[in-house]
């Protein structure tokens, strides 16, 4: 078997990636309204995905919303207000961006670090270090 029958053999037998598929998807919030509340029911699970604490999470939204906001004992993010779904998203893409990609190589693979006294976010794929905006 020569080089050109390997390579083809290779190529069929490895698994077919996505074109421009994205390993780091962040789950769309859910939002629904109840009263005078605008409840993100996949909050948790949201939280989980991005690896940060929902109160940090919480304390980004709550800014970023203009607005006051708990935890419920469900895990749910509930907010005082009427938001609609495309305004939450809009504020986690904004999250997303400052708190959790690496602005270095684009990887989500970040933990929040303190370093003298400072906030920092620190990439675990290429070890970029860097600020973070004050919450």
């Amino acid at each position: 078997m020569d080089y050109d029958d390997q390579l083809d053999r290779a190529l069929d037998q490895s698994p077919d990636i996505a074109e421009g598929g994205d390993r780091f998807e962040v789950p769309d919030p859910e939002v629904r309204q109840e009263g005078n509340a605008t409840v993100w029911e996949n909050f948790e699970s949201t939280h989980d995905r991005l690896a940060r604490e929902p109160d940090h999470l919480v304390r980004f939204l709550q800014s970023e919303l203009g607005t006051s906001a708990q935890i419920d004992d469900r895990g749910r993010a509930r907010f005082t207000g009427d938001f609609k779904q495309r305004r939450v998203a809009e504020a986690l893409e904004t999250y997303v961006d400052d708190f959790v990609t690496c602005s270095e190589c684009g990887s989500p693979d970040t933990r929040l670090v303190e370093e003298r006294g400072t906030t920092m976010l620190k990439c675990d794929a290429c070890g970029a270090l860097s600020t973070v905006p004050d919450l």
